[in-house]
């Protein structure tokens, strides 16, 4: 991919953003297992960062898939995954469905605000029973006249609970599987909602993570996110765009971490040299610096097939893949480089660490990575 200088004005406008409204305050949003949301979102909405490839039409920059990996890898060089989660969430997880089969009114309404950074979103699909596996969700929407009446529950749900809308994933009719589900938008204003409980978790603390309840809850059928019934391959669709982000954004981190542990292999002196003069350390990190580097070209591969309106499930799946794996290396050796300052909670790297497991787990597990490229190159029984 080759990065003309509009791209690299974009990178150091982005970057300077981003160091403003997020790095001063990360350490204080960890502490309080939350950030101000509609804050931080109003600010980068006016700097332009929210709806990098929508329609201007409905405040989006027009702009195409490149400019979204380098906001990835600057958002992933913050060292704040929860927020670097959050801002994902809101550009690429919750609002592609409803930009691309979403109606012109659901756009004005909902999609604008969230690209002004007026309305934070969220996407519900995971259930207590259903996570990787979403054919098994159970949240059921009964159609009653020119209303959908919801009942169930949604867990693990990031920014849960400050979101003002979700793309609600849930069941329209008696069809099992991955037949009958439906995306629809969903205020969470609606009476019959409610956040059952706000969750603690190893990492990305900052990041607020909710368990949602539905009980009777109305919204009109016209909240339907594109076809009734069609809801399962839409949000496999907005899948693909969640685990490239989620590539690009380990990839910021990574290089961050890497270089911010040399730094300080640099001025660590043990036995009357640098650490970093050890040819162990230097071996590790350019080892790690070169995995690094062909997975960043491996994404770049993969935004490529994208710009030529490719599917890009398989790369999508093989980069997020292997972007959980690195990173749980990188953040490993990290901690390891660090020696017993590495192992205190107040640590960049320590926070580094814990907030590293998550991306083996989170929007497909590895197991389930493995399981799709299984069936798509034919390993499968």
């Amino acid at each position: 991919m080759l990065f003309s200088p509009d791209h690299e004005a974009f990178r150091q406008s982005a970057r300077g953003v981003l160091e403003r409204e997020i790095l001063p305050h990360g350490q204080e949003w960890e502490e309080a297992q939350t950030f101000p949301a509609h804050q931080l979102f109003k600010a980068l909405g006016a700097a332009g960062l929210l709806g990098l490839e929508y329609d201007p039409a409905y405040g989006g920059q027009g702009a195409d898939h490149s400019y979204t990996v380098i906001l990835g890898e600057e958002l992933g060089r913050m060292g704040c995954a929860g927020v670097a989660m959050a801002v994902a969430v809101q550009n690429d997880m919750a609002t592609p469905s409803l930009h691309s089969h979403g109606s012109d009114e659901l756009k004005q309404r909902y999609l604008a605000p969230a690209l002004r950074g007026e309305m934070v979103a969220a996407i519900a699909v995971t259930e207590p029973d259903a996570g990787s596996d979403v054919a098994r969700i159970t949240t059921r929407a009964v159609r009653d006249g020119n209303e959908w009446v919801i009942n169930g529950s949604k867990l693990y749900i990031t920014n849960g609970t400050q979101a003002d809308w979700l793309c609600l994933l849930a069941r329209t009719s008696a069809e099992g599987g991955y037949r009958g589900l439906s995306q629809i938008l969903f205020p969470t204003s609606a009476p019959g909602f409610s956040v059952s409980r706000k969750l603690r978790k190893l990492g990305n603390n900052c990041s607020d993570t909710a368990e949602l309840s539905f009980t009777d809850a109305r919204v009109p059928v016209s909240h339907t996110i594109g076809q009734a019934g069609r809801g399962f391959q839409q949000q496999m669709r907005q899948f693909q765009n969640e685990r490239m982000i989620a590539a690009y954004i380990a990839v910021g981190a990574m290089d961050a971490a890497l270089r911010r542990t040399a730094d300080y292999l640099r001025d660590r002196h043990t036995f009357g040299q640098p650490l970093l003069s050890r040819q162990y350390v230097q071996f590790r990190l350019a080892e790690l610096a070169a995995e690094l580097d062909m997975l960043r070209h491996y994404n770049y591969a993969c935004a490529e097939a994208h710009l030529r309106g490719e599917d890009t499930t398989r790369f999508a799946s093989i980069a997020k893949l292997k972007a959980g794996r690195l990173q749980r290396e990188v953040a490993d050796t990290c901690m390891q480089f660090h020696g017993g300052l590495g192992y205190m909670e107040e640590a960049w790297v320590s926070r580094f660490f814990r907030d590293s497991r998550l991306l083996s787990i989170g929007g497909g597990a590895d197991e389930v990575m493995l399981q799709i490229l299984a069936r798509l190159d034919g390993f499968a029984g």
